[in-house]
């Protein structure tokens, strides 16, 4: 009789050495594998396999032997991937901002003591909608709270929940409530009740059941987002720039071809906003207004860059039922011209204003600044990378990034830099 010692010998190495059964087709590889920062994947083993969650255990076991602590953020989103990570904004690759711009900073500028506790009105040295701005919760004084984006702050927590609700309301995913869509979701939810819908209703229409925040068909199996991932659809692999390094220069072209645009050609005494995302990120469509706005309030002292990258959300891939219903359903292009079509779609779409060119299909700048699937950047007045935000979709923050201009633009006007 076969030991037990012998028979985990046994299935380990049929685990690691069968490959696909007579008479079915071969998945395809997975891309990338040879990318600096990819994680080293385990000989015999494909991602259908790994909707075992036996086998996607294993996995993320044999992943965490071969990188010990500190992990790369790639192999980071990968184990918390096959543990089943619920994937909520704190865990695999997702984390904080990196900003030069905090409390310490602001309080050196006024030249105020460490220990100071606020800022009034009357202290602060520069706009008055710059210190509206920076005084989130509107008392009147700017506190080191009100610079704290942290995902457990209450403040941001807020922000999160009627972010989501806001995308429930947007039914055409333009990044906008009409008057149309507000009367939609009431007399969806009202269901022709007389005197108006109660709070139950209202809860269960923006709070659905479950355990995931995604709609009813997008969420995603774990095979679908280790190729996601290895595909760097759902974010690029490289870390990107990191705080104070001088931001990498390209050159990339606008959708309809008639401008190449040089980073490395921006004014030098102002600072510079840089702004990843793409067409099929629900997230990104939704808050993309968001920078608009921002744009519209500081174009007059900064410059401002989108660049459209890889898409998050492509029809054969991570496939989103709630982009179909919004009119979004795209293939990943396989040509830089199909890879601009898109592009004019979602400017079609989210109509911007700011200058907005297209990656490569090698992804070389958004893979270079870890833009993929969405993220911000604030380049000081010397180029540099004064802020960064987290990963998107869960650190694309449009009013963390805004306060970080603010304070860069502050810098610029005093000409202190750091």
């Amino acid at each position: 009789m076969m030991r037990t010692w012998q028979l985990v010998l046994t299935c380990t190495a049929v685990w690691l050495t069968v490959g696909p059964s007579p008479g079915r087709a071969e998945e395809p590889p997975l891309p990338n594998l040879q990318h600096p920062h990819a994680p080293r994947w385990p000989e015999g083993v494909t991602p259908e396999r790994l909707s075992d969650p036996a086998e996607a255990a294993r996995v993320a076991e044999w992943l965490a032997q071969q990188y010990p602590e500190p992990r790369p953020e790639a192999v980071r989103m990968l184990i918390a991937i096959l543990r089943g990570s619920r994937l909520m904004g704190n865990d695999g690759w997702f984390g904080p901002a990196q900003s030069r711009f905090d409390w310490a900073w602001l309080l050196n500028c006024h030249r105020l003591p460490a220990d100071t506790a606020e800022i009034t009105a009357d202290q602060f040295k520069s706009k008055k909608a710059f210190f509206d701005h920076l005084d989130r919760n509107g008392d009147g004084k700017i506190k080191a709270e009100d610079l704290d984006w942290s995902e457990r702050q209450p403040y941001v927590i807020q922000w999160q929940f009627v972010q989501r609700w806001a995308r429930r309301l947007d039914r055409d995913g333009d990044g906008l409530i009409s008057p149309e869509e507000w009367q939609e979701f009431y007399q969806r939810i009202a269901r022709n009740k007389e005197g108006g819908i109660r709070v139950a209703d209202l809860r269960a229409a923006l709070i659905p059941r479950g355990r995931s925040s995604l709609e009813p068909g997008d969420a995603p199996s774990v095979p679908v987002l280790v190729r996601g991932l290895y595909a760097q659809e759902i974010g690029a692999m490289n870390p990107g720039p990191a705080l104070g390094e001088p931001a990498p220069d390209f050159t990339l072209r606008t959708p309809d071809g008639s401008r190449s645009i040089t980073l490395s050609s921006y004014r030098k005494d102002r600072p510079l906003v840089l702004c990843f995302g793409n067409f099929t990120c629900g997230p990104f469509r939704s808050l993309y207004p968001e920078v608009e706005a921002v744009y519209e309030r500081h174009r007059e002292h900064a410059d401002f860059l989108m660049i459209y990258v890889r898409e998050a959300h492509p029809e054969d891939g991570w496939k989103m039922i709630s982009n179909e219903r919004q009119g979004v359903a795209v293939a990943q292009p396989k040509l830089y011209e199909e890879r601009v079509s898109v592009c004019q779609q979602f400017c079609k779409k989210l109509q911007p204003r700011m200058t907005v060119v297209v990656d490569e299909l090698d992804d070389r700048v958004g893979g270079t600044y870890s833009g993929m699937p969405a993220r911000l950047y604030v380049l000081d007045r010397l180029g540099r990378i004064a802020y960064k935000s987290g990963r998107g979709p869960f650190g694309f923050k449009p009013w963390e990034m805004e306060q970080a201009l603010i304070m860069a633009c502050m810098e610029a006007e005093a000409d202190q830099p750091r």
